[in-house]
């Protein structure tokens, strides 16, 4: 089994590997959700993140959860940034969702200081909403993600402002070799300790970009690792993060790997290790 921890300050305790629904983006066979799930059930996952954006996740998701819901902490996410926005999306997600609530709403994809700045607006901005659907008990916990290089700086900006209960943002061997990166990656993963605010990894098994959309062959729009030593090796060292969950990747066929490579029973993972597997399977920065 996987092993579980307090996710931050919620009282919850979710297992290291979350399922990342995006999985279900484009799924529309119900057998397929449900397959799925019952590798979820398998390992033990306990907590679901989908979002408004991943197509079709939500509404493929909600039927299942219906009448599963008491058993996970579920997660959804919003990329408006505006109020009126914002809480059409959170409707439109308790719908599909088949649930009065979500255990965490995550402004989602913060990627420039212009959208935070929209966003923390009081009267009109996507924050007014995050406060009230937590007052009207919509929501129970608070988050925010963010992609690219300047994920680190633009979530330290906005945890800054607001004290949300989590972030989300990428980690893996390649983009930590960053300097500016790792530097405040670090800064905001000190600070996340400090005020037991969750700390959420997304891109765990990303090798690098595709050379061009003909070429995808999986529902990543990265290309992953896809080896089980590969997978394991990428996980592991990742699961060195203290007090941080590493979200499974948005590829159905992948999650029984990454799940295996989450359970408990494997060795620690060495930066050397890590290095070395980079350097052979040609791991780039897939923001560089």
């Amino acid at each position: 089994m996987i092993e579980k921890m307090e996710f931050g300050r919620t009282g919850h305790r979710s297992t290291r590997l979350l399922f990342g629904a995006a999985a279900f983006y484009n799924t529309t066979d119900p057998d397929d959700v449900k397959k799925t799930m019952d590798t979820v059930d398998r390992f033990g996952i306990n907590h679901i993140d989908t979002a408004r954006g991943y197509n079709k996740s939500e509404e493929m998701l909600g039927p299942w959860l219906k009448h599963n819901r008491e058993r996970f902490f579920l997660a959804t996410k919003t990329e408006a940034r505006s109020f009126k926005e914002a809480m059409t999306d959170l409707e439109k997600s308790l719908d599909f969702l088949k649930t009065d609530h979500v255990d965490l709403w995550q402004m989602h994809c913060l990627a420039e200081p212009e959208e935070w700045e929209k966003a923390k607006d009081e009267e009109n901005g996507a924050i007014r909403a995050f406060r009230e659907a937590r007052d009207r008990g919509l929501v129970r916990f608070l988050g925010v993600t963010s992609h690219g290089m300047k994920a680190p700086v633009v979530l330290k900006s906005a945890v800054d402002y607001f004290d949300f209960d989590s972030v989300l943002l990428p980690y893996n061997y390649p983009i930590i070799q960053d300097e500016s990166y790792n530097r405040a990656f670090c800064q905001l993963y000190e600070d996340c300790k400090k005020k037991n605010r969750a700390i959420q990894i997304i891109k765990t098994i990303a090798k690098g970009p595709y050379p061009d959309t003909e070429g995808q062959t999986y529902n990543t729009w990265y290309k992953p690792l896809v080896s089980q030593a590969d997978i394991n090796t990428a996980v592991g060292w990742a699961m060195n993060l203290e007090n941080s969950f590493i979200n499974s990747a948005a590829e159905m066929s992948l999650l029984e790997k990454i799940a295996q490579a989450a359970d408990t029973n494997r060795s620690p993972v060495t930066d050397e290790q890590m290095g070395q597997l980079a350097e052979e399977a040609g791991m780039t920065n897939l923001f560089a």
